[in-house]
């Protein structure tokens, strides 16, 4: 049995395998119909989700599967005191793998030791959110062709940003990939992840303006300022529009780059922006279906 903590869970042959079936699956969806039939995924989300929890759904549905949950803690025993191990052991009488998304760092970690079945972490805290590294991975892979031999800005908030960092340790596995770190000074890419690069000699650039970097980026990455996680009102609303994605600074970037979001976005990229065919964060959102289409399949061990 085989849970998703991280996306290092996956060795590079691994997640090769299973962008190969998430293609198959977009290819032609009707063969896999009734690849879960009689199973049920339990989604177990003790913080608001809309993209991650109803893809998850979606796909079990598309599978042939059913799905039983909770959307957000209040609506779970946890208002009672159970424990994230006593609330996966309970799951797991109940249906056949889990995804398991919690405010805290470490907790889908904690019920994967716990389980009986498999467990998917869809998000603790500011830690880890493999399968949106999973969506980022295939779409940049399906739209560029390639995973390797190409420059990435990662712009906004790059401290508590989880799909960020769970980002960065995945692309650090391909060849001739650069980052260029685009923040301010207090939402900077955390010290961890800065002294892993130098050690694997993985170029990197800090920056604050990404006007000043825009025309050498293939892809950018934007991610918005998550008010959820500052504990001061006053610094989120200094920050939250420091970066705004508009049209302009579009016309200064290549004619094939892509533009990447994990959503939900507010003000980092201009409604404008969305007629550019460059702006790939709609497409995102299917390519996370059929990855995690996928990626039920395999740890199932159904395909």
């Amino acid at each position: 049995m085989r849970h998703l903590m991280t996306p290092l869970d996956f060795s590079v042959e691994e997640l090769e395998r299973l962008f190969d079936l998430a293609a198959d699956i977009e290819r032609e969806p009707s063969k896999y119909a009734h690849a879960c039939d009689g199973k049920i995924l339990a989604t177990c989300f003790y913080e608001p989700s809309t993209r991650t929890r109803l893809s998850f759904e979606s796909a079990m549905i598309q599978l042939g599967g059913q799905v039983l949950g909770f959307s957000d803690a209040g609506s779970s025993s946890a208002t009672k005191g159970e424990s994230v191990s006593d609330t996966i052991r309970m799951i797991s009488c109940y249906s056949h793998i889990c995804a398991m998304r919690h405010p805290k760092e470490g907790s889908a970690m904690v019920a994967s030791m716990a389980a009986s079945i498999p467990v998917i972490n869809a998000g603790d805290g500011g830690h880890q959110h493999p399968t949106q590294t999973l969506t980022d991975l295939l779409t940049i892979r399906s739209l560029k062709g390639r995973l390797d031999n190409f420059t990435i800005g990662l712009c906004g908030d790059l401290k508590f940003g989880r799909t960020v960092h769970s980002l960065i340790n995945a692309l650090v596995r391909y060849d001739n990939v650069k980052f260029i770190f685009i923040s301010p000074e207090e939402l900077k890419v955390p010290d961890y992840i800065i002294e892993m690069l130098k050690e694997k000699n993985i170029p990197f650039e800090e920056v604050i303006r990404l006007e000043d970097v825009m025309p050498s980026l293939d892809l950018l990455y934007m991610t918005r300022v998550q008010r959820e996680r500052f504990f001061n009102e006053q610094d989120y609303v200094r920050l939250k529009d420091f970066y705004i994605l508009n049209k302009e600074k579009m016309d200064l970037a290549k004619e094939d780059m892509l533009v990447l979001h994990p959503l939900p976005r507010v003000n980092e990229i201009s409604v404008e922006v969305d007629e550019d065919p460059r702006a790939a964060y709609f497409r995102q959102v299917q390519y996370g279906v059929y990855v995690r289409m996928a990626l039920i399949l395999t740890l199932l061990e159904l395909a």
